[in-house]
């Protein structure tokens, strides 16, 4: 596990509760150059990234999370920020790293659900900020593939968007587990979404939501 954010006592706080929580912080930096060298010395199953860091504390964890993706697509990419950025969010799955998350950093005060995403995203899912699918409920949306859901279909895809698996969709909407795979392969028909491997239909299938 690596921890890069340039906040010391922010980066000191998330080392200790990883810690506390069993895994191994195998590196703490500040910055995106010193986690790509920390990374390319000696990969981890996760880099834990600050999305603003020096010198212009823009977009230099998402950059650095893309680099990643190219350069060890093995490792794992959860993305820690400040503020609701869905279109930074979809900027990060498309990426292509088979383990990614986009995580506000209010959430890291809830340890139990840092170190849930920590775990799906070192399990190669894809974690989304409840906030930001939340935010993208809300949002006005102009006629798109979406339309042809119904609701409980969108209930199911918004679940899926923070990367839930299956059975944690039928634990949020009190579901079945068959009545949430028929659901779910309603979602991906009517996406028409047919020729892909499962997680990756899923990957496929959040994108859209994202993107509506």
């Amino acid at each position: 596990m690596i921890v890069a954010d340039d906040a010391a006592l922010f980066r000191a706080g998330i080392c200790r509760l990883l810690d506390d929580a069993g895994f191994q912080v195998t590196a703490a930096v500040g910055d995106a150059g010193e986690l790509l060298d920390a990374v390319d010395r000696e990969p981890p199953d996760v880099a834990v990234v600050d999305i603003r860091m020096p010198p212009t504390h823009t977009t230099e964890g998402l950059d650095a999370a893309r680099a990643l993706a190219a350069r060890h697509p093995q490792v794992g990419v959860l993305v820690l920020s400040a503020h609701v950025e869905p279109h930074y969010a979809i900027q990060l799955v498309e990426s292509g790293s088979p383990g990614t998350g986009y995580l506000l950093k209010e959430r890291v005060t809830d340890p139990a659900e840092l170190t849930d995403a920590v775990r799906r995203v070192g399990a190669g899912g894809v974690v989304i900020d409840p906030g930001v699918v939340a935010h993208l409920v809300r949002r006005r949306r102009a006629p798109n593939p979406l339309d042809a859901l119904s609701d409980r279909e969108r209930e199911v895809l918004a679940v899926m968007a923070e990367g839930r698996s299956n059975q944690a969709i039928g634990e949020r909407l009190f579901l079945a587990p068959k009545t949430v795979e028929a659901y779910v392969r309603n979602v991906f028909t009517k996406l028409d979404l047919h020729e892909a491997a499962d997680a990756n239909r899923r990957v496929l299938a959040v994108l859209a939501y994202l993107r509506a």
